[in-house]
């Protein structure tokens, strides 16, 4: 019993600690393998125009790879 109670505390410990990383962090969570965009598909649902919310998103993404464009060394 003291057995699955340790194991039962650290997996605790663990999906607290996972919890902390993820609310400083501020990120999305994602897979590390690519997920759709392996595929070839940039967007989950079959919408044919993206949310303004999607739309602000490819907007900064364009933004940001222009000027890591400008100001590429090689």
């Amino acid at each position: 019993m003291s057995t699955f109670l340790a194991a039962f505390v650290v997996l605790l410990l663990f999906f607290l600690l996972m919890s902390v990383g993820y609310i400083v962090k501020k990120k999305a969570v994602e897979g590390s393998c690519g997920g759709l965009g392996v595929l070839g598909i940039e967007k989950a649902c079959d919408c044919d125009n993206p949310c303004d919310a999607r739309k602000l998103r490819m907007q900064k993404e364009q933004q940001r790879k222009e000027m890591l464009n400008q100001n590429r060394i090689i």
